[in-house]
């Protein structure tokens, strides 16, 4: 099984080296995120183990080019970062697993076999139309290189629009796609989530990209 370790401590990055070589894993090494993309551009990897705080390009970048691209590639986070947001961070943007510095060749290689024995996930396709990309799995818009900063709910109807394009979507199917059964809010909240998310795409020139029906509700054609 191949693996890239993605770390710029050369001491540990060599016992990592040495320790998964005598586990019969193929190990390659890059030292900061610009390598990193390199390798990960031209060598299919089972696991990557990486480290966050990189020179010049971070962990978190790489973890998010991986991902936008759909590669499910299997990553084991390794940071010495060990606040709940920073793990909370690195499993949003798409790692696996999270261990943190200093830690336990073991426990490594043990969550290392877990990840093997995982079925590796088909990554769900970007949606991609008029030049917005939302990314399912990081849960990310972009518009070109401009990420559209969206609350949850914002997100939610537009990855429900986009995967629903073509079909006029009523108010009321609407808020039974995006709020659960309990909720006390009205489906007239469905209106105003348009209206902010609207604001927020006429930004990057995306404001007629929903579109209202009137009588019927909204869609994207």
């Amino acid at each position: 099984m191949r693996v890239l370790i993605v770390e710029d401590s050369q001491p540990l990055a060599a016992a990592l080296t040495r320790g998964l070589a005598s586990q019969g894993y193929a190990c390659d090494h890059a030292a900061d995120g610009e390598r990193a993309l390199a390798f990960l551009d031209t060598v299919d990897y089972e696991l990557v183990v990486l480290d966050l705080m990189l020179p010049g390009i971070g962990g978190l970048a790489v973890l998010r080019h991986l991902r936008q691209r759909s590669d499910a590639t299997r990553v084991l986070v390794l940071s010495a970062r060990d606040q709940v947001s920073d793990r909370v961070t690195a499993l949003d943007a798409g790692a696996d697993d999270y261990l943190t510095k200093p830690f336990v060749f073991e426990e490594l290689l043990a969550r290392l076999r877990a990840l093997k024995r995982r079925p590796l996930e088909r990554a769900e396709p970007v949606l991609r139309h008029e030049g917005i990309e939302l990314d399912p799995r990081t849960r990310s818009v972009h518009s070109g290189k401009q990420r559209l900063e969206l609350t949850p709910k914002e997100f939610a109807l537009l990855e429900l629009m986009l995967r629903e394009r073509g079909r006029v979507l009523s108010r009321t199917q609407i808020f039974e796609r995006i709020y659960h059964g309990a909720s006390e809010t009205s489906d007239k909240a469905v209106e105003v989530i348009v209206s902010t998310l609207r604001a927020k795409l006429a930004r990057c020139a995306a404001s007629d990209l929903i579109q209202t029906r009137r009588g019927f509700g909204y869609v994207i054609d």
